[in-house]
């Protein structure tokens, strides 16, 4: 496969995975934002977090300076000079999506066309902020829809496999930076830890990831973080867990390798990672910094995808 078709197919991937992952970052931000706040919040330390964590922080500081909801929810849904927002990661994915037509399944297209051409019809400047959830939960329903048809309709060739690594990259990124909106949350409220407060914030971080049913079927019991924490990190059961992404990149670029008869470095740094999460322990992240270990993490994940664009080529 050339360079430029590997790259496209791979950075389609994670443009539909990054549109459905920055809804549930703005999701994340919205459910904390209406949880009770501490005395001397004055309600902006939700969003700046969640900005932080989408890694537009100092972006959208530039452009708007104070943090309201508004601007914040605009910045990330509809800003075409964001280029995480999800106008940027729906355009750009079906760009990608156009330029290599053919190696797409007609299911394939057909969901990202239409999904791009609905939220085209959306008028930011009528959205009502009741009328969010919906347009998140339809997102997510939309990058769902191009992910089955993917699964249900493509040979299992280099290009499935280049589409998975660029899925399961932009989810284990996402998950972590999820993560990390509660530590800046608690940062500044270190009392708040323990409290009824921490627990709900802990409960919608596991709702913004759709995890709050299955968390109760694993552990029957009550939201705890450093559970919480391990089902998200280290739990090969979760699909999106850290594990169970590093499970399917790992998988993904063995295919490769057997394919192309040559094993690249970007490969044994993926299994480095993957042998750190099954060897994991979440009391000891919690003794070492849970904030430290999730930068660590989306530093590793950050340099695998960029051994995978210079094994394959994809800047050729």
């Amino acid at each position: 496969m050339l360079g430029r078709t590997a790259n496209d197919l791979f950075w389609l991937s994670r443009y539909v995975e990054r549109a459905e992952n920055m809804a549930r970052l703005i999701e994340a931000g919205y459910r904390i934002a209406l949880l009770p706040r501490v005395s001397g919040d004055d309600g902006k330390q939700e969003w700046a977090s969640t900005l932080e964590s989408a890694g537009c922080a100092e972006q959208y500081r530039a452009k708007h300076g104070e943090i309201d909801t508004r601007s914040v929810v605009d910045f990330l849904l509809f800003d075409a000079s964001n280029s995480s927002s999800i106008h940027t990661c729906f355009a750009t994915a079906r760009r990608n999506a156009r330029a290599q037509r053919t190696a797409l399944t007609r299911e394939m297209w057909e969901s990202l066309n239409s999904s791009w051409l609905e939220f085209q019809t959306i008028r930011p400047e009528t959205l009502r902020a009741d009328a969010l959830p919906r347009i998140l939960d339809w997102i997510k329903e939309r990058s769902a829809g191009y992910r089955g048809a993917l699964l249900n309709t493509i040979l299992r060739n280099d290009t499935y496999y280049f589409s998975q690594l660029g899925t399961f990259l932009e989810r284990a990124d996402n998950t972590a930076r999820i993560l990390d909106v509660k530590y800046y949350v608690l940062l500044p409220s270190t009392n708040m830890i323990g409290s009824g407060v921490d627990t709900a914030q802990w409960e919608s971080i596991l709702r913004s990831v759709s995890a709050h049913r299955s968390y109760r079927w694993v552990y029957k019991d009550s939201y705890r973080s450093w559970r919480i924490a391990d089902y998200l990190i280290l739990n090969r059961a979760m699909p999106r867990s850290l594990r169970a992404c590093y499970s399917e990149i790992d998988k993904a670029l063995d295919e490769l390798s057997v394919l192309y008869g040559e094993g690249k470095p970007c490969l044994g740094t993926a299994k480095s990672i993957l042998a750190t999460l099954d060897g994991g322990d979440i009391e000891a992240i919690f003794q070492s910094g849970l904030h430290e270990f999730l930068l660590d993490f989306v530093a590793r994940n950050n340099r695998v995808g960029h051994e995978i664009s210079e094994a394959y080529y994809f800047n050729a």
